[in-house]
This record gives C-alpha cells, sequence and structure tokens, in this order.
C-alpha cells in the first residue's frame, strides 16, 4: 500500500520527535507538517518542556498541547529548531513562507544551533524555484519591489487577503529557476521595502528528513 502525502508528512514529524530529549526547549515552525509534530509532541507529555515558535498560529497550537511558548529574548541558547518547507533541493536549501510565517521562521532557524526540516518527498525538488518564492514586503513598498523581482525575471503576485502576523504583505513570484540560491536571497534581501525572502539558503537545514512512501530519507 503507497503512503499518501499526510502518511508521509506523519512519518517525518514522528523521526524528529525522536531526535529530541525529554524536557528540551525548542524552535517550532509553521505549517501542515509542523502541526503534526506538534500533535506528536502532545502526545508525548514532557518531551518538549517549552518552545519558541514562529508564528501566532503554532503558539496557539503550542499552548493547546500544555506546551510553554517562551519568546525568543528569553532564551539564551536554541539548540534545535523544526521546520517544513514548501520545497526543498539536496543540498538542504529550501523555500518557505506559504503560510506566511517566513520572518520569524528565518529569525527562529538563526537563532538555533541546528535546524531539522521535516517534509514529504512531493517538496524535494532538483533546482528551487517550482513553488513561488514568496517575499514580505513593508505594504508601501509592494509595486516598488515587485518591479525590481520583474527586473529579476520573476512575476510578483500580490497575496491579497494575507497579512503576516508582523503586519506586512506577500509577493509570490512565480517564474524563477533559482541555480545560485544563496546570492538571489542575498540580493533581494536588500532591495528596500523588503523584510525577508522566502529563500533559506545562505542558512540551509542542517538535517533534512523526508518522509516518503518507501521509508525515511535522511539528507
Amino acid at each position: 500500500m503507497t503512503l499518501g502525502i499526510d502518511a508521509q508528512k506523519r512519518r517525518a514529524a514522528l523521526a524528529a520527535l525522536e531526535l529530541i530529549g525529554d524536557g528540551a526547549t525548542i524552535g517550532v515552525g509553521t505549517g501542515s507538517t509542523v502541526n503534526l509534530f506538534i500533535d506528536a509532541l502532545e502526545a508525548h507529555p514532557g518531551r518538549v518542556k517549552s518552545a519558541v515558535s514562529s508564528s501566532e498560529g503554532s503558539s496557539a497550537r503550542l499552548g493547546a498541547a500544555g506546551i510553554t511558548v517562551l519568546d525568543l529574548n528569553e532564551v539564551a541558547d536554541l539548540h534545535l529548531y523544526v521546520d517544513g518547507a514548501d520545497e526543498a533541493n539536496l543540498a538542504r536549501q529550501l523555500i518557505k513562507g506559504g503560510g506566511a510565517a517566513l520572518t520569524r521562521e528565518k529569525i527562529v532557524a538563526a537563532a538555533a544551533q541546528r535546524f531539522l526540516c521535516i517534509v514529504d518527498e512531493s517538496k524535494l525538488v532538483t533546482t528551487l524555484g517550482r513553488f513561488p518564492l514568496p517575499v514580505e514586503v513593508i505594504p508601501m513598498a509592494r509595486n516598488l519591489v515587485a518591479r525590481e523581482l520583474a527586473a529579476r525575471g520573476g512575476r510578483a503576485v500580490w497575496r491579497q487577503g494575507c497579512t503576516t502576523d508582523n503586519g506586512n504583505q506577500i509577493l509570490d513570484v512565480h517564474g524563477l529557476t533559482i541555480t545560485d540560491p544563496v546570492g538571489l536571497e542575498r540580493d533581494l534581501n536588500q532591495l528596500a521595502g523588503v523584510v525577508t525572502v522566502g529563500l533559506f539558503a545562505a542558512r540551509p537545514a542542517d538535517v533534512l528528513l523526508v518522509g516518503t512512501a518507501q521509508g525515511l530519507q535522511t539528507l
């Protein structure tokens, strides 16, 4: 029997759970695979004592699971960050931001000593860019940034009706073939009005757990 996508996500989420020591304080990301990870934490009380969350949605889910949510400023050392991705390549470089939490995700990833990414096999690609690249922008700069993205070969679409937890807007950039993820991340981060780009390449995942129909793949 072939495992469906949800079962593959659950396989990756449960594998992440096995890598966490009892009573840990960890960073927790956002998204459907992370929700399954939080569900697994709830089923194993005491595995995680507290967490730094990347979104209001995850904070609410963690709180409902009985896990204390801390502000990052209250945490001196964050050993592990667990999050999903919208796309991942074999170098563990990622596109994130489908859930509009990319800025806080990038901050928590930067603070953590180790970044563990959990995905199903549909997210694994050879070249990043099939999934539209999210870019969080200051609202007044939306059209300015969109023109700059067009000059780089991308078609920026405003994600209407979406306001990030930081009060900003999202442009989803279509039509990119990202052959130099680190270079593009650095370039786009310099554009006036850009808060964060959804490329996690300069700081990729340290470990990528891929749930597949055949089993678990670890990169």
